[in-house]
């Protein structure tokens, strides 16, 4: 019989510059909005509507917004510059 879910995610608190997450009740971690744009117009109702399917996987279904816990961790090496050139069309 397989146990449950234990991997927990809270919102402890949202300001005008981010907001801060709360992982299994003991790791705290900022998400400026100036690393992670797509939440500044997030409505915080929206923002409290996490869920952690996977230890590693941060889900906002009402947003559809997917993060890896790393990337709010470590922003620098998960940089929001899309690689996707442009197509023209003649």
């Amino acid at each position: 019989m397989l146990g449950t879910n234990t991997s927990q995610v809270e919102i402890l608190n949202v300001s005008k510059h981010g907001f801060w997450l709360l992982l299994d009740e003991e790791e705290e971690l900022f998400v400026p909005f100036s690393e992670f744009p797509w939440f500044r117009q997030a409505p915080v109702e929206q923002l409290f509507c996490v869920e952690r399917p996977l230890p590693h996987h941060l889900y906002w279904s009402e947003l559809d917004i997917d993060l890896h816990i790393d990337s709010i961790r470590n922003p620098k090496n998960f940089p929001l510059i899309s690689k996707i050139t442009a197509v023209t069309t003649t």
